[in-house]
């Protein structure tokens, strides 16, 4: 194994990240993801530029919200992104969750264009070209909303497009937020000190 995807890996589980995170991390390799400049810095937990003002995250951020996400032993779920940048994020939850149906929504077209053809073997990922503040109406609810840049307050109307016991995992700011329907109520607990790229 590529030494530096090692130590992420063992950082990952230095950090107390369940074992079906580190097992997706292993599964999908970064380097297809990062442009072709930055695949020496693939496996450092650090977010690299995507060009286009997007980047994708720094690993440890990433698995901080797929463990928000709960999606561990959940098959046969419906899940959203916004953001969707490169389809990293969408290629690790479809490793971890099997049998269920993947949508991205990117507003920037020639990184949404990539991911594309990058997630083409994946016949469970649908990714859309266009604006994702409102989420995705037509093809709610969803068992799982990941927002994957940062809000200016808590995305509270999309609870809407949830199932019942379904969540959001956003950040929010300078932090990361769940929120987690349940019948007419939403609970949130927050987490401080992250940073992303303002969501467009």
């Amino acid at each position: 194994m590529n030494i530096q995807k090692k130590r992420l890996l063992d950082s990952l589980r230095f950090a107390g990240f369940s074992e079906y995170i580190i097992k997706a991390f292993s599964e999908i390799n970064r380097e297809e993801f990062v442009n072709e400049e930055d695949i020496a810095y693939a496996w450092s937990d650090m977010p690299l530029p995507l060009g286009f003002n997007s980047t994708i995250s720094q690993p440890y951020t990433i698995a901080f919200m797929l463990n928000l996400l709960e999606l561990e032993n959940k098959p046969c779920l419906k899940v959203l992104e916004i953001g969707s940048g490169c389809g990293y994020v969408l290629a690790l939850m479809n490793s971890i969750l099997k049998d269920s149906k993947f949508f991205g929504i990117e507003i920037n077209k020639e990184v949404g264009k990539n991911s594309i053809q990058r997630l083409s073997k994946y016949q469970n990922i649908s990714i859309l070209l266009q604006d994702g503040k409102n989420g995705l109406l037509e093809n709610a609810p969803f068992d799982r909303i990941l927002i994957s840049a940062a809000c200016e307050s808590n995305p509270y109307y999309l609870v809407e497009q949830l199932f019942d016991s379904g969540a959001i995992v956003s950040p929010v700011l300078n932090s990361i937020v769940k929120i987690k329907k349940s019948g007419t109520e939403a609970s949130v607990q927050e987490f401080p000190d992250f940073s992303f790229v303002p969501l467009l």
